[in-house]
């Protein structure tokens, strides 16, 4: 299925000269993913703290912030020689902890629908999950859509962008979460049969 995942070479060349620099200047891949966190959880701080709804304005711009990072600290593991098990770790790790630490407190502005959101963000954990658990069962890390990583941080930043310009929240935001839950569900659903057929087709041909 569609997903703005598959956007990601074409972003990742956009990057790649920046990637270059930082990798002659001695910045490692896991200081990068490193700071894709911090930035996430300062965000996070700032959704609960700030009351003025232009805040949401923040999300967008912080959510792109964390996307190129999250390119870059990839694009420095692989292509520059700097993959490891310890950043293989932070990765996954990195990327659910930013997601909860991004999301969560969106849950206590009074925009938000708190159970939708609550539940977004757990499906969102699990989903990143179901990628990973396609690595231990012999498939490989799983990325299928339709609602992955880089399109929960579109959905976001798009409603955080429609808030901040002074657009009322209402009923429209609460169907919009559950809508993007029940894509989370079936993005879980995508994954784990796209893992299971990838391993019957390796063991097919074994």
């Amino acid at each position: 299925m569609a997903s703005i995942h598959q956007l990601k070479p074409a972003f990742q060349a956009l990057l790649r000269p920046l990637v270059n620099v930082l990798a002659r200047a001695g910045v490692t891949a896991n200081q990068v993913t490193i700071a894709a966190v911090v930035l996430a959880w300062a965000v996070g701080v700032v959704m609960v703290t700030v009351d003025d709804r232009r805040v949401l304005l923040l999300l967008p711009l912080m959510l792109f912030v964390r996307m190129a990072l999250n390119a870059i600290d990839g694009m420095l593991a692989r292509e520059h020689g700097q993959a490891s098990t310890l950043g293989a770790v932070l990765n996954e790790l990195g990327d659910v902890a930013a997601d909860a630490a991004m999301f969560l407190p969106l849950a206590l502005r009074p925009e938000f629908p708190p159970i939708a959101l609550v539940l977004f963000v757990v499906l969102a954990v699990v989903v990143e999950m179901t990628g990973v658990i396609g690595v231990q069962i012999g498939a490989s890390r799983r990325y299928d859509g339709p609602f992955g990583k880089s399109d929960r941080a579109f959905a976001i930043g798009a409603i955080g962008l429609l808030l901040g310009l002074g657009i009322s929240a209402g009923v429209w935001l609460t169907w919009l979460l559950w809508a993007l839950v029940a894509l989370s569900v079936l993005t879980i659903v995508n994954r784990a049969r796209r893992a299971l057929l990838e391993v019957s087709a390796k063991a097919s041909h074994a």
